[in-house]
């Protein structure tokens, strides 16, 4: 995707986006939306693009850094509640309580026993949200072994981006496949009939960012919608399934 068909397709996504805002306000929904993803994979960068052009007031992004020694002793939810939206809301969580499923489990920064009460609870916690009215997505981007270590390049090289970078991510790809093992344990044990994993598959951010924000206004409903500029690339975006999940984005 060149630069101007980029510019003039997110130009009439956030159009979209705008609308669907209002209408969230004027119906007083709550909208959390998940961001996921392996280390460099463009998570700040599609939430930009989903926000760009939004209220700030009605849509805020939740990125909690290393808990305190008081929220390691509460319940793991716990720290989490506080950030949900509220009616005619719209947060988006750039990185979210699966940090237990993924970082917490590789770097072994949790007990097993703390991961695997994880894994039993989240349906529950998740199938509450739903329940409260929550309108809830979750997004997990996806790259190539080898693009992420061009992009943790230039994130070295950029003296713009040196806030990105983190012990952690030295580790990434040396850790590469324990973090496709606990991705994909995450997808299966995870991914809920209420609250599905969509996956995105991101070497290219351009191609990624339309495509996310087209299948995520494909699958909510407001006033005015243009359904003519929705149309997203299923190979693109596509939900989770066991049966049929190809791991094409695990290079070697």
């Amino acid at each position: 995707m060149n630069k101007e068909s980029y510019k003039k397709e997110l130009y009439f996504l956030q159009v979209e986006l705008v609308k669907f805002q209002k209408s969230v306000i004027e119906k007083g929904q709550k909208v959390c939306i998940l961001l996921e993803g392996r280390d460099a994979a463009g998570k700040d960068g599609t939430i930009k693009r989903f926000r760009e052009h939004l209220s700030p007031r009605e849509a805020r992004t939740v990125a909690l850094g290393a808990p305190s020694d008081r929220e390691k002793d509460a319940w793991y939810f716990q720290r989490y509640v506080p950030h949900l939206p509220v009616a005619g809301e719209i947060v988006f969580f750039n990185r979210s309580w699966y940090n237990r499923a993924g970082v917490e489990r590789v770097m072994q920064f949790c007990q097993k026993r703390d991961y695997h009460n994880f894994m039993n609870e989240v349906g529950g916690f998740e199938h509450l949200l739903t329940q409260a009215g929550l309108v809830f997505f979750k997004y997990y981007l996806d790259i190539s072994k080898q693009e992420q270590k061009r992009r943790l390049r230039a994130r070295r090289e950029n003296p713009l981006k040196q806030w990105k970078i983190s012990p952690i991510d030295e580790k990434a790809q040396a850790m590469w496949d324990a973090y496709s093992e606990a991705r994909d344990a995450m997808f299966v044990k995870t991914s809920f009939v209420y609250a599905p994993w969509y996956i995105v598959h991101s070497d290219n951010k351009r191609t990624a960012r339309i495509n996310a924000i087209k299948h995520f206004l494909n699958h909510v409903d407001y006033k005015g919608k243009n359904g003519d500029v929705l149309i997203y690339d299923p190979s693109v975006v596509f939900e989770f399934d066991p049966a049929c999940y190809e791991q094409d984005m695990v290079a070697s």
